[in-house]
């Protein structure tokens, strides 16, 4: 069976009952749309738990992308530099990091000894940007937020990893007619007019699997499979 949980954001109770409600087994495939990180109490440690599952794999979210950028200026010594000492695009890139609520992952992620933050960095880099998969005949795409400039006769390997992972799609314009689209990204109590919000939308060969769990909602997944959904 294949599972699909997004934006986790450090929940990692919600994910922990999540993983026992479906019963995952060695048998099955799980999915992480991005956005493991930040905003929540235990990102770090909900990232340690994903990497020791063998059957688990990450798609890179906005929010694992901005911690990989801090890492490329030098992780401690920019978290833990005066501003006025950093220059200006670092200066930005670090602010619009802590606006985006990455404090709890800053402070569990320099509680690890060096090994295990390069384990974690490691862990991030070799991410997926994005999955395709066929089961009974349907194709899915996994992504964790849409296409940026969507063109029918561009091929997913040419989008830039940014247009993966920032970009929110228009649900009331479907990308393809044979494949299904499977984001998180955007809360579905955004979405204008969905009259079930925190639970999974799904329109125009579009499922979104944000169901707000670091703002109030719940976690949600999706099993591929049958299109079973699952909450906490």
């Amino acid at each position: 069976m294949i599972y699909c949980i997004s934006d986790i954001h450090g929940e990692y109770d919600k994910f922990i009952k999540m993983l026992e409600l479906i019963s995952l087994t060695d048998d099955d495939k799980l999915y992480i749309l991005g956005d493991v990180l930040d905003r929540g109490k235990h990102p770090i440690k909900t990232l340690l738990k994903i990497m020791e599952l063998p059957n688990a794999e990450l798609i890179i979210g906005n929010h694992e992308l901005m911690m990989l950028e801090i890492v490329k200026k030098g992780f401690e010594k920019t978290v833990t530099a005066d501003i006025a000492d950093l220059d200006y695009d670092t200066t930005e890139m670090l602010m619009n990091w802590y606006q985006n609520g990455c404090a709890p992952t800053v402070n569990e992620f320099t509680a690890l000894d060096k090994a295990m933050q390069n384990e974690v960095i490691e862990y991030i880099k070799g991410s997926l940007a994005y999955e395709k998969l066929e089961i009974g005949g349907q194709k899915f795409l996994l992504v964790h937020a849409g296409l940026r400039d969507f063109d029918p006769d561009m091929d997913i390997s040419e989008y830039a990893l940014y247009e993966l992972v920032w970009e929110r799609p228009d649900f009331n314009k479907p990308y393809f007619d044979d494949t299904i689209t499977v984001v998180g990204h955007t809360p579905t109590r955004l979405i204008e007019s969905f009259a079930a919000p925190d639970k999974i939308f799904k329109k125009n060969n579009f499922i979104d699997i944000d169901c707000g769990c670091s703002i109030g909602g719940s976690l949600g997944c999706i099993r591929l499979d049958d299109m079973k959904e699952f909450y906490v």
